[in-house]
C-alpha cells in the first residue's frame, strides 16, 4: 500500500482549530497605500464615504458587520482583523469592480430562505481573495454574477451532525465565466454549481462536507487538480453536460450513500485521470448520458478499495471505459434493475483478477476479462441483499455460482483487450493535498 494513502487512512484532514487559522493564514499582500479604517470604527460610514475605486485598509481587530457595497471598491485587511455579523448576510456586494481580500468574516444571520451568509456577492467583475469565513451559514455566495474569481479562501461550516442543517461553503448560482481556485471547504454542506457555466474549478479541498462539489443544470465547467476527503459525495454532475473532471483524488467517501463521482442524466463529460480511493462507490451513473447525440468517456482513473468500482443505476449505452485500473475492489461493476453493462465499452483496462495470458507479448491479455458474480447480480435485482454485503452467507453464494451451471452467474461486463499490467501514470495525488 502506498505511503500516501498510509496517510489518507490515518487521519487526513486533520488540522488546527478554528481559532488558530486566522492568526496563521498569510493573506494576500498588504496595498501600497490606501484609506486606513482603524478598528471598531463603521466600516460601512467608511465605505459610504470612500470614493469609486478606492482602498480601504483594515487594521487588526473588530468591525460590525451587515455591510453592504455597491460600488467599485477594494477591501484589504488581515487575518486578524474581523468582520462580525448576527443578522443577514454579514458583506452583501451589489455593485461591480469589487475586490475584498485577506481579512476574517465570522457569523451570519441562519435563515435559509434569505441565505445569510459571509459573503454574498451580486455583480461583475468581482474578486473574493484570502478571506477566512467562519461561524456562517452560507460561506461565500455568488449568485447571478460573471467573472468571479473566488481564489485562496478558506470556509469553515458549522460542522452540525445533520448535513441538511448546513448551508453550503461555496455557492455558484446562474453564475459564468468565472474561476473558483486553491480554495479550502471543511466541515461544511456542498460546494454548488447550479445553473452556471463555463466556470474553472482547480486546486480546492473539500473536507468532510456533504458533495464536494454540486453540478446541475450547468455546463462547459472543467474541475481539475482538488483534493475531496471524507465528504458523503466527492463530486456528483446533474443533467448537465460537456463537463471535464480530470486530476481529482477523491478518497473515504463512505457509508451507504458514498459515492467518488455519481452522474446522473449528463452527457459529453470526461472524467479523466482521477484517483478514487476508498470510498463505497467509486463511480455511480443514472441514465447518462441521457442525449442520443451524447457520450461519457471515463479514461486514465485509478478505483482502489470501493465495495463497488462502478455502478450502474440500470443499463446504459454510449459510455467508454478506457485505460483506468481496478484494484482491491470488491466488485468491479454492479447494475441495477437486472441490467448488465454490455452495452458499455471496456478497453485496455487493468483489472488486479485477471487470470489471463499473452502469449504475444503486446502487455494486452489474449482472452477478455469478463465479470460475473452471482452476489453482486442478485443485489441488482434486490438492492435489500445489499445489507448482507461480505457476509459469509454472499461469499458461500458466488462460490455456489462458480461451481454449479445450474446457478452460473450472467455475464455484466467484458474488456476484450485487459492490461496485463497497469498503465503508467501521468498524474499522481500529493500527500500535502489532503491535509
Amino acid at each position: 500500500m502506498c505511503k500516501w494513502f498510509v496517510f489518507l487512512l490515518c487521519g487526513a484532514g486533520c488540522g488546527s482549530g478554528n481559532a488558530s487559522l486566522a492568526s496563521a493564514k498569510v493573506g494576500p499582500q498588504q496595498p501600497v497605500s490606501g484609506i486606513e479604517v482603524p478598528a471598531g470604527t463603521s466600516l460601512q460610514a467608511a465605505i459610504d464615504a470612500a470614493p469609486s475605486g478606492a482602498t480601504l485598509l483594515l487594521q487588526p481587530g473588530d468591525y460590525r458587520g451587515g455591510i453592504k457595497i455597491g460600488r467599485p471598491l477594494r477591501i484589504w485587511g488581515p487575518p486578524t482583523a474581523l468582520v462580525r455579523g448576527v443578522e443577514g448576510s454579514t458583506l452583501r456586494v451589489t455593485g461591480d469592480h469589487v475586490t475584498l481580500q485577506g481579512f476574517t468574516v465570522i457569523g451570519s444571520g441562519q435563515r435559509f430562505d434569505l441565505m445569510d451568509g459571509g459573503v454574498h456577492l451580486q455583480g461583475e467583475d468581482l474578486v473574493v481573495e484570502g478571506l477566512t469565513v467562519r461561524e456562517s451559514l452560507f460561506g461565500i455566495l455568488a449568485e447571478r454574477c460573471k467573472r468571479v474569481s473566488l481564489r485562496g479562501n478558506t470556509v469553515i461550516g458549522t460542522g452540525l451532525p445533520a448535513m441538511g442543517l448546513r448551508g453550503d461553503g461555496i455557492r455558484l448560482w446562474e453564475t459564468e465565466d468565472s474561476e473558483v481556485l486553491d480554495n479550502t471547504v471543511r466541515d461544511s454542506r456542498d460546494v454548488v454549481v447550479w445553473y452556471s457555466s463555463r466556470n474553472h474549478l482547480a486546486r480546492n479541498t473539500v473536507l468532510r462536507s456533504r458533495y464536494g462539489t454540486h453540478f446541475m443544470y450547468s455546463h462547459d465547467n472543467v474541475l481539475e487538480d482538488s483534493t475531496y476527503v471524507e465528504d458523503e459525495v466527492g463530486v456528483f454532475a446533474m443533467y448537465s453536460h460537456d463537463l471535464v473532471i480530470r486530476r481529482n483524488l477523491i478518497a473515504k467517501s463512505g457509508g451507504s450513500a458514498g459515492i467518488g463521482v455519481g452522474i446522473k442524466e449528463s452527457g459529453n463529460l470526461t472524467v479523466e485521470s482521477n484517483w478514487f480511493l476508498a470510498n463505497t462507490t467509486g463511480l455511480y451513473i443514472d441514465t447518462a448520458p441521457l442525449d442520443p447525440a451524447h457520450h461519457n468517456r471515463y479514461l486514465h482513473n485509478v478505483v482502489r478499495f470501493s465495495e463497488s468500482a462502478v455502478v450502474l443505476h440500470a443499463t446504459i449505452q454510449r459510455s467508454e471505459f478506457l485505460d483506468n485500473q481496478f484494484l482491491d475492489n470488491g466488485a468491479v461493476v454492479k447494475v441495477g434493475g437486472q441490467g448488465n453493462a454490455l452495452g458499455c465499452v471496456f478497453a485496455g483496462n487493468y483489472y488486479d483478477t485477471y487470470q489471463g495470458y499473452d502469449f504475444d507479448g503486446d502487455g494486452r491479455g489474449d482472452v477478455p476479462f469478463e465479470f460475473r458474480r452471482l452476489s453482486t447480480q442478485l443485489e441488482g435485482r434486490y438492492p435489500e441483499l445489499s445489507l448482507l454485503h461480505g457476509a459469509p452467507a454472499m461469499a458461500m453464494v458466488d462460490l455456489v455460482g462458480e461451481v454449479m451451471p445450474l446457478f452460473a452467474p450472467k455475464q455484466l461486463m467484458q474488456d476484450l483487450v485487459p492490461r496485463l499490467r497497469p498503465l503508467a501514470m501521468t498524474w499522481m495525488p500529493e500527500v500535502g493535498h489532503a491535509r
